[in-house]
């Protein structure tokens, strides 16, 4: 009986100008690359995020210069840049906390299936990123 599947190319001196232009990641792949990411994103950020907290807690006075910084700015930084920064991080957390309850998921009913990582992998990237774009137009004041 002939073979009907086709071989798979090997990679094993991957040349990262011709071969890592083609390969194309699974949804798995893409949401650990961007589960660490979002990761060292929220370390690097944790002073800004310290910041917004304390300001938007300490006082009367400190919560309108919180309000104020996000409708004209801070210094010389301008309100639509701080908005992507924080959007950035609203993705961030998102992800980072979809990511992780998908392995705890995984972990605790030893679901490790090819067929479920897809799934959830998939399922993953369109929360994150469809909560994210909710809680970025009310960021940016769409709604």
């Amino acid at each position: 009986m002939p073979e009907l599947t086709t071989k798979r190319p090997e990679f094993r001196n991957i040349n990262a100008f011709k071969d890592l232009t083609t390969y194309r990641l699974p949804a798995a792949g893409w949401v650990s690359i961007l589960h660490r990411v979002s990761g060292l994103l929220m370390f690097l950020l944790l002073p800004l995020i310290v910041w917004l907290f304390d300001t938007s807690v300490s006082s009367e006075i400190s919560y309108e210069r919180f309000v104020a910084a996000f409708a004209g700015g801070l210094g010389f930084v301008p309100a639509w840049l701080l908005k992507l920064v924080v959007l950035a991080l609203i993705w961030a957390y998102l992800h980072h906390l979809i990511a992780g309850v998908r392995h705890l998921w995984m972990d605790a009913t030893h679901a490790v299936t090819k067929e479920f990582g897809k799934s959830s992998a998939i399922v993953t990237l369109v929360l994150s990123i469809g909560l994210t774009v909710v809680l970025g137009a009310k960021l940016f004041g769409l709604y």
